[in-house]
């Protein structure tokens, strides 16, 4: 399933994880939930002055926002191009939206910069 295939969650859903996100951001929330319940994710991270890598992004689900995440990204189809974060719920889901943001604005499926950076372990 696509980006634009998306069917939003139910409300119910998305009434768990409300009071973690600010009002602008809710409106994306049923989309987000929807993508976090697919476990998975395939785009294409952007390098400056290089071509797009490809990635898989797979993950766990919870039904508690304040569990815990674990995200794993493969690059190139290189496991030694692996990488994993794990985060609040909440948190990935929150990345997720960033998703959803970058691909209304570039048609692009790709997380964003504070996304990697936490999955690089830059912010530690």
């Amino acid at each position: 399933m696509t980006i634009p295939q998306l069917k939003p969650a139910d409300e119910k859903e998305s009434k768990v994880y409300a009071p973690f996100f600010p009002e602008q951001r809710r409106k994306s929330l049923p989309y987000a939930i929807a993508l976090y319940k697919l476990k998975s994710l395939e785009g294409a991270r952007k390098i400056e002055g290089g071509d797009e890598i490809p990635f898989v992004a797979s993950w766990n689900i919870s039904s508690l926002p304040i569990d815990l995440t674990r995200c794993r990204v493969l690059f190139d189809g290189n496991a030694e191009l692996s990488y994993e974060v794990t985060m609040q719920s909440s948190d990935f889901v929150n990345c997720l939206i960033e998703v959803l943001m970058i691909f209304r604005r570039s048609r692009t499926v790709d997380f964003s910069k504070v996304f990697y950076r936490k999955l690089m372990r830059m912010d530690e």
